[in-house]
């Protein structure tokens, strides 16, 4: 990136790399959840947990019959945990209209479909100064340079990416280094991927050195925000979809997913497409006080995710807002297991 200011800047190019597929990670193929997987996995969760859980499940199946939207904001644990290929499934049986996340969403599910491995050991690296550094992140930051040329989203340039042999080799030569791999090894795996081959949006929301993508000489500051504010557009289009019903899920998204809903819904009122009747989902760890979301002086009204998600956004257009609480490994499965027994 240039830079013509009169403040110093670090200068990338001294940036050292090294191949991805020296890494050390802590998730493989084998730590994925697979939907043949969810009988043998024990649901431990509370009765409401379960009835509240099936509740939304039955909203998902009716929304899909209906053809409202079903609209999923992850973080990146998801994909960390596992459970990307159960989000996969739901992208392919068209379960739900739009994917979400944020830029390590997209980070993680990009590492899992290039070398079938993610989630570096992160206090490992850091001291070494190595956190972040594999080379191969230039694949990302040169497909949203590409992406944004053709002024496309991020979501879709990533996706393009594994999936069209066109567009990667074009990414391939602006990366410049033929040691690296070529080709993705586990598409399959990739929620991009199949989110991309469905036609199904995954819009990716971004900020600026929050990503280890941003550490590398390739960062391309305007491409980054470029193809993410059309990813934002995306997703803003497709809340303006709501005016009769749909259901809204958050999935371990504390701050973006909540903010990025909060304005989208704003837009979509501003210009006459009000939400009503929906149906809004916050998966967490925390504890939730309902009481705590008027109160400024519980710590609990700073909860982005407990204020907009189940209460703000539920009330303001006359829908119901559920708050689920438990380890993801154990409610987002139940909620896949749920949704297939009702189709």
């Amino acid at each position: 990136m240039d830079y013509d200011g009169k403040y110093n800047v670090f200068d990338l190019n001294r940036i050292n790399t090294y191949p991805l597929s020296t890494r050390s990670n802590k998730v493989t193929l084998n730590d994925l959840i697979r939907p043949m997987d969810i009988e043998n996995i024990t649901i431990d969760l509370p009765e409401k947990t379960c009835s509240d859980i099936e509740t939304i499940a039955q909203a998902v199946v009716s929304a899909q019959k209906a053809d409202k939207p079903v609209v999923l904001f992850t973080g990146a644990h998801l994909i960390k945990n596992g459970l990307g290929p159960l989000l996969v499934e739901l992208v392919n049986r068209r379960l739900v209209t739009l994917v979400a996340g944020n830029c390590a969403t997209a980070i993680h599910d990009f590492e899992l479909a290039l070398i079938g491995q993610t989630s570096e050991n992160v206090p490992d690296a850091l001291g070494k100064g190595r956190f972040g550094m594999a080379y191969e992140f230039a694949y990302m930051n040169c497909a949203l340079s590409i992406g944004n040329k053709y002024k496309l989203g991020c979501g879709e340039s990533l996706g393009r990416m594994m999936c069209d042999e066109d567009f990667r080799n074009e990414v391939l030569a602006l990366v410049g280094e033929v040691s690296s791999p070529l080709s993705f090894c586990c598409p399959l795996a990739s929620v991009l991927s199949a989110c991309y081959e469905n036609e199904v949006p995954f819009t990716v929301h971004v900020g600026i050195g929050t990503d280890v993508t941003d550490q590398h000489p390739s960062f391309d500051g305007e491409a980054k925000g470029g193809c993410s504010g059309r990813d934002f557009l995306i997703y803003a289009n497709e809340i303006t979809k709501l005016t009769n019903g749909g259901v809204l899920l958050n999935i371990g998204s504390a701050v973006v997913g909540p903010e990025v809903l909060l304005k989208a819904v704003s837009m979509a009122a501003n210009t006459g497409q009000v939400a009503n009747n929906i149906i809004t989902a916050d998966f967490d760890l925390r504890d939730y006080n309902a009481g705590a979301m008027s109160d400024e002086s519980c710590p609990g009204y700073y909860f982005r995710d407990q204020k907009s998600i189940v209460t703000r956004i539920p009330q303001a257009f006359a829908g119901k807002g559920f708050y689920i609480q438990g380890n993801q490994k154990q409610t987002f499965p139940l909620l896949y297991k749920k949704i297939m027994a009702k189709l």
